[in-house]
Formats: C-alpha cells, sequence, structure tokens
C-alpha cells in the first residue's frame, strides 16, 4: 500500500482551476522534491493532502484512507508561514506540542535546539525571522510521524543555514517514512532528493527517480527544471 496518493484530484475557486487531475503516489522511504514556479498549485496540493481544503472532485487518500483526523495524527506539516504564537518562549512551545502530539519526541526537540546553541526560555518575538524558522522546522521533525510536508523550509534563511536545515531534514526523519519538500530553490536541495515532482499550471508535468532522471538527461535537476519551465 502507498503512503499517500492522489487519485483524479481536481480543486477549482469559483471558475478557476489549481490543480487539474492530479494523479500521484508517494512510497515509503523517499525524500521527494515537489517543484514548479510560484503560483503553479504546490501550496494547494499540500492543502489537500493536510485535509485543510477538500478537492473540487477527485480523493487524496493516506495509507489507503480518505484524509482525515486519522491521517493528521501521521503526517507532519511545516507550513509556509510561520503559525506559532510569539509571545510564547521556546519551552512553552514545546510543552504545547508535547501536549497537542502524541507523537512528539520533546528530548529529540531540545536535543536539536541545543545543537543551534538556543536558549529555549526566550520568546519567538526575541529570535529573528530565520531563528523562528529554525525553531518550527525542529518542532516538526521532532515528531515521530510517517509522512512530512515542508512547504517552502528555506524560503527565509541564509544559505549557510540552509545547509543546517537540510541536514536536520536528512538525518531526523524516521525510517520508512518519506518527506515532501515543496521549494523553487531546486539547487540547494537537490542533493538530498531521491525523487521528483514537477508541478506546472496545476497538472503533474512530470514524476521520476532523480538518479534515472539525471542519468537519462545528463543534467542536473535545477537544469532540467529551468529548460522545462523557461519562460
Amino acid at each position: 500500500m502507498e503512503l499517500l496518493e492522489c487519485v483524479n484530484v481536481n480543486k477549482s475557486f469559483g471558475n478557476k482551476e489549481i490543480l487539474k487531475n492530479v494523479n500521484l503516489t508517494i512510497p515509503r522511504g523517499k525524500i521527494i522534491g515537489l517543484l514548479g514556479k510560484n503560483g503553479m498549485g504546490k501550496t494547494t496540493l499540500i492543502k489537500l493532502i493536510n485535509d485543510l481544503l477538500t478537492p473540487t472532485s477527485g480523493e487524496v487518500l493516506v495509507n489507503g484512507k480518505k484524509v482525515g483526523i486519522e491521517s493528521k495524527k501521521i503526517i507532519s506539516y511545516l507550513p509556509e508561514r510561520t503559525y506559532l504564537d510569539k509571545s510564547m518562549s521556546v519551552d512553552q512551545v514545546i510543552e504545547f506540542f508535547t501536549e497537542f502530539y502524541d507523537n512528539f519526541d520533546a528530548e529529540k526537540a531540545r536535543k536539536l535546539l541545543k545543537d543551534l546553541d538556543l536558549d529555549t526560555s526566550l520568546k519567538l518575538s526575541k529570535m529573528s525571522k530565520g531563528m523562528q524558522e529554525k525553531v518550527q522546522l525542529v518542532l516538526v521533525m521532532s515528531r515521530k510521524s510517517d509522512l512530512y510536508i515542508l512547504d517552502e523550509p528555506l524560503g527565509g534563511v541564509d544559505p549557510a543555514t540552509r545547509d543546517y536545515i537540510l541536514d536536520t531534514i536528512l538525518t531526523n526523519f524516521n525510517e520508512g517514512s518519506s518527506v515532501i519538500i515543496s521549494t523553487h530553490l531546486i539547487s540547494d536541495i537537490e542533493r538530498i532528493l531521491d525523487e521528483v515532482i514537477f508541478i506546472d499550471k496545476g497538472e503533474i508535468a512530470l514524476q521520476s527517480d532523480c538518479d534515472e532522471l539525471r542519468s537519462k538527461d545528463g543534467s542536473s535537476i535545477d537544469e532540467i527544471f529551468r529548460r522545462m519551465f523557461k519562460c
């Protein structure tokens, strides 16, 4: 049974089609790049998988069942924008996650935060945007989930921090789980990807194993993407 399956998924807002007949499967044990230019449907697809939006037609299945309360228990989601209460300290946020998620590993979160030399008594409001994003990523990756979905995890951070974030993703997701990373910073994440999904104007333009795609084309994933989506 596939971890995630989208079957003939369509999503419209009024007369505007955002996703068109999306069919894809996500196996276990993979890091997958969901790649596309801004406004092509990546975030809408992610919200459907997280049951934050409902398909106009079609089905989204996690472990063979429609998304809902049960799937939310096994999906760990990092949205594009910070959702944490900035008046809270990191310690308070850890306590909140411990109470809210049965699969949250507070000890793991504190270890990762210690690696960052981060004072967990600090309020989020006293931290830079990049540090807030690190905290949120640590919280998401400290859940023992089947599927991790990260929407633009590298957007607001410097190149050195990007390396830390990628290494955190690579070393901290559960064996047998999968990670979907939505981003337009392809060259930054290519080294950790097993598979890619290219999405264009709401449609799946390509889904492929990265090594096979690079070997077949003789180019990097970033170069292939730039050619396919050249303005």
